[in-house]
């Protein structure tokens, strides 16, 4: 897989701002590094091209007759190395040359086939969304369920207008599209890669606890009830350390600047706990207070012996776990003269780790590169949060280089099989 070829642009004029990108690409398919015959685009626009989604589609695959299948979707904001449009009219295009027998563009009306019915067998995905979709969390889990990895990346539309999203495959038709065009509003879509397609996957945490972690021991519905056997919205106060009968209002502007991160109870770690969160924590928000049954109602639907850990935003903490999920896919893609012998579950525990008999030599891997990156972070988490215009992407490129990279900020982020919040979702393709 070479190098992917990327534009980015803002102008008021969509067509101006296509131009610029268009200009980018060409430029690009001439080198010999990168690809010279792609066939996969990835297109992402702010919410003030919503409006001129189909005309924008159509130009674009005009004057780019080889790319035959485009993915994409809206965000309030997009982003490419080192650069971030954020409340502004902007769009950035990335072109993959990927094997046709080793992705499928899915959406709606062309949806992705189990892997048990035969053909082509998705081994995880890149899932766009609409928020407003009924059940979209379980929407998303049943989509990794047709992945043979379990694992799908991307995040949902975020718009002040309409939540498009593009999806076009094959000669500029999806089987079963009939005469939609390309774009599309509601439900998923996104492109399914087969096992040929490398590609590394990390998930970044925007909160950090304020207190332990608790075991939710009763709940109804989306509210919390109880804590360790203690009512839920005490112990939200006593983690926050205010109340409601000394002064109402500093408690009030305490539980809004807060936020639980929920595990699942297999997931879940031992009641009392602190620390940084892990992949298996979802950030919800915090909806509601219940005086009359002292609970607290959840942007999600919980239950009993789940794991939930008070929460707020952290810049710091941000910032470290951002570099620390770049530094992984760093070393995941450095060569390495031996890797850990894979054992059977149980086995080889009587050893103590770090010692020679846990590993043996392993043929040498291969150095490989980064052919693009595609990043998607939270509406929540770009622009000042970090620091400034710009910020968070700077962090990307000090960490990975000056590598070929496309994203938007979205209304929640995909990663896993979960909807998550406040996260970053760093996907790299590879290349060896």
């Amino acid at each position: 897989m070479k190098l992917c070829p990327t534009g980015h642009a803002t102008h008021p004029q969509w067509r101006m701002a296509a131009a610029l990108v268009l200009a980018q690409l060409r430029a690009q398919m001439a080198l010999p590094a990168y690809a010279q015959a792609p066939t996969l685009g990835l297109l992402y626009i702010t919410d003030h091209y919503a409006g001129q989604a189909q005309p924008l589609l159509d130009h674009l695959a005009a004057e780019l007759p080889e790319v035959t299948d485009w993915s994409g979707t809206v965000g309030v904001g997009v982003c490419a190395n080192n650069a971030e449009y954020f409340d502004e009219p902007a769009l950035v295009v990335m072109l993959l040359e990927l094997p046709c027998d080793q992705y499928r563009v899915f959406s709606g009306v062309a949806p992705l086939p189990r892997a048990s019915t035969g053909g082509f067998v998705a081994h995880t995905a890149l899932v766009h969304a609409d928020g407003d979709t009924p059940d979209v969390a379980s929407l998303i889990a049943e989509m990794a369920e047709r992945t043979t990895s379990g694992y799908v990346f991307g995040g949902l539309s975020a718009s002040r207008g309409a939540s498009v999203q593009f999806a076009v495959g094959g000669n500029g038709n999806l089987a079963g599209q009939g005469a939609a065009g390309g774009v599309f509003g509601g439900g998923l879509s996104g492109v399914a890669f087969g096992a040929g397609v490398a590609l590394l996957s990390r998930v970044t945490q925007g909160c950090q606890p304020v207190g332990p972690t608790h075991r939710i021991t009763a709940a109804k519905d989306n509210v919390v009830l109880e804590l360790d056997g203690e009512p839920a919205l005490d112990v939200l106060l006593q983690t926050l350390d205010v109340s409601l009968d000394g002064d109402p209002q500093q408690a009030v502007q305490s539980v809004r600047a807060t936020l639980a991160g929920l595990m699942d109870e297999q997931a879940a770690p031992t009641p009392g706990r602190t620390g940084h969160f892990g992949t298996d924590t979802r950030v919800r928000h915090i909806i509601g207070l219940d005086g009359t049954r002292h609970g607290v109602a959840l942007a999600d639907m919980v239950e009993p012996g789940m794991g939930l850990a008070f929460c707020q935003r952290n810049v710091a903490a941000a910032r470290a776990d951002l570099m620390r999920i770049c530094a992984e896919v760093r070393e995941e893609l450095e060569p390495a003269e031996f890797e850990p012998l894979s054992l059977p579950a149980g086995a080889g525990q009587e050893l103590s780790p770090g010692y020679g008999a846990t590993q043996a030599p392993q043929p040498p891997r291969p150095e490989r590169h980064i052919a693009g990156a595609l990043y998607v972070s939270c509406s929540g988490r770009g622009g000042p949060h970090f620091g400034g215009p710009g910020a968070e992407l700077q962090i990307v490129r000090h960490a990975l280089g000056d590598v070929p990279l496309a994203g938007f900020f979205a209304g929640g982020e995909i990663a896993h099989h979960h909807l998550y919040g406040y996260t970053g979702v760093l996907t790299v393709f590879c290349t060896e």
